[in-house]
């Protein structure tokens, strides 16, 4: 199963949401991103949030449409996208993408890299994307070896440690290749890297790396 969660960043960002809607997916629609989805012919299975941030007719089209709503008062620990995102974990998903996380709030955007980043929250078999028009941004606990096609949307490759150090990193197929390369924290060294045919490979034996594959706008 595929859970895709749309938040409710600014709407110029999105992807095209229904190019994502393909095979099993479970939809879940975080406040503002619960409208986004409807208004595309996407009903969510289920929608969370305080819902501060939609009309009163959006909010009565949203209880019209969505079977299982889940809303929490605004002034509370954890963002709307985090009760979201801890939730859908139970559904045991192999492949977790969140829309609509980018282009706002920086503190809202950053609190998502970091529960991507925590192994309590993240487990290590799971594949977790944020994706916007112009980025994919994934986080990888190592030990990890993964291939990679090339994607004219998404042509650039950038890797950040979020550890204080990813050991063995391991560029394979890039026009800058590396071989068992140790990444310090705060090195720009690995950004904008490209694909020299169809595909590559990237892998590392411990940290937590963060891959960001962009497009110019």
């Amino acid at each position: 199963m595929k859970v895709i969660i749309a938040a409710g960043g600014p709407e110029k960002e999105l992807p095209d949401m229904n190019a994502f809607d393909e095979g099993d997916v479970y939809w879940i629609g975080v406040d503002r991103g619960t409208v986004y989805l409807l208004n595309r012919g996407i009903t969510p299975q289920a929608a969370f949030g305080d819902f501060d941030s939609v009309s009163k007719e959006e909010w009565n089209y949203i209880q019209q449409e969505v079977k299982s709503i889940h809303t929490f008062p605004a002034e509370k620990d954890e963002t709307d996208l985090e009760l979201a995102l801890q939730w859908s974990l139970s559904l045991h998903p192999k492949q977790l993408t969140v829309l609509g996380a980018t282009g706002g709030r920086l503190d809202h955007f950053f609190g998502t890299v970091s529960l991507l980043a925590n192994k309590k929250v993240v487990s290590d078999d799971l594949e977790v994307e944020v994706v916007d028009r112009l980025n994919r941004l994934s986080v990888c606990h190592g030990p990890v070896r993964r291939k990679v096609w090339q994607d004219p949307a998404y042509k650039y490759f950038s890797f950040f440690p979020v550890t204080k150090e990813v050991k063995g990193l391991t560029l394979e197929g890039f026009k800058y290749p590396l071989a068992d390369h140790t990444v310090q924290l705060g090195s720009t060294l690995y950004v904008s890297n490209e694909l020299e045919g169809e595909s590559g490979t990237f892998s590392f034996t411990d940290g937590i790396l963060m891959v960001i594959r962009s497009s110019d706008d």
